[in-house]
């Protein structure tokens, strides 16, 4: 673990808070996530739930962390 890693809240998140947090446009976040865009499931509204919020976590990795960490 990182003396730099970022802190985040699991909590629902816009597409725009999402890339906010991974540090990358909305493009780039949209991207990496259609790959698992069954697993994410739909928006509600503007957000994604909690759980979705896990999957993209589980799937793309956590903010300011490698896949090696």
């Amino acid at each position: 673990m990182s003396i730099h890693q970022k802190s985040f809240e699991l909590k629902p998140y816009s597409i725009t808070e999402l890339a906010k947090v991974y540090s990358v446009c909305n493009r780039t976040i949209k991207k990496w996530m259609r790959p698992f865009e069954k697993e994410i499931g739909e928006k509600q509204g503007r957000y994604y739930t909690v759980s979705q919020v896990k999957v993209v976590f589980e799937k793309i990795g956590l903010p300011g962390m490698t896949k090696d960490e």
